[in-house]
């Protein structure tokens, strides 16, 4: 009889870290798909900039005035800055996915709490996609200030920039 009870405790310890991994599991899988959806809209916004680079000046939103979540996306698309901007914010709220549930459709398709900046570094332009990460880390550069303050939840380990994930890149213009 003790031995079937030792053997029941031992495999209720191997359950319980079965399913403690399987949980990690799938934080670190969001944290991947996150990162992975935040290079892909990195990425748009660096062809679109490089494509139009004649106004090249015109795509800076600034790290205060970002583009996505909890934004109001720009609705005037006459010109092709404007359009490019337009479907920037909505691909950073989620639009690419929609879900939905009777009568309410929700964006699913992007970060949590995705925010894209252009902003000027010399005669250069830094494009930032910044986003909420799922637990804290140390906080990325305080030289890239997009979302900056934005995913600090007082009472939780996310304080000081420590959720706030970042993926940027430097895009040169060269002038003609």
């Amino acid at each position: 009889m003790v031995e079937v009870l030792v053997t029941l405790v031992i495999i209720a310890f191997g359950l319980l870290g079965i399913s403690g991994m399987h949980l990690r599991l799938q934080t670190v899988e969001l944290e991947s798909y996150q990162r992975s959806q935040a290079l892909l809209l990195l990425n748009d916004m660096a062809n679109r900039l490089m494509t139009n680079r004649t106004v090249a000046a015109s795509y800076v939103t600034g790290s205060g005035n970002p583009l996505g979540a909890g934004m109001t996306c720009p609705t005037t698309t006459s010109t092709v800055v404007q359009r490019d901007l337009t479907e920037w914010c909505n691909a950073l709220q989620g639009a690419s996915e929609t879900t939905t549930v009777g009568s309410v459709t929700s964006r699913v398709g992007v970060m949590v709490g995705g925010r894209g900046c252009v902003e000027t570094v010399g005669s250069d332009y830094l494009i930032t996609v910044a986003w909420q990460g799922m637990g804290a880390v140390s906080a990325p550069p305080t030289s890239v200030a997009c979302g900056q303050g934005s995913y600090n939840t007082a009472g939780t380990s996310c304080v000081n920039d420590a959720c706030r994930r970042v993926v940027t890149t430097i895009v040169r213009v060269a002038a003609l």
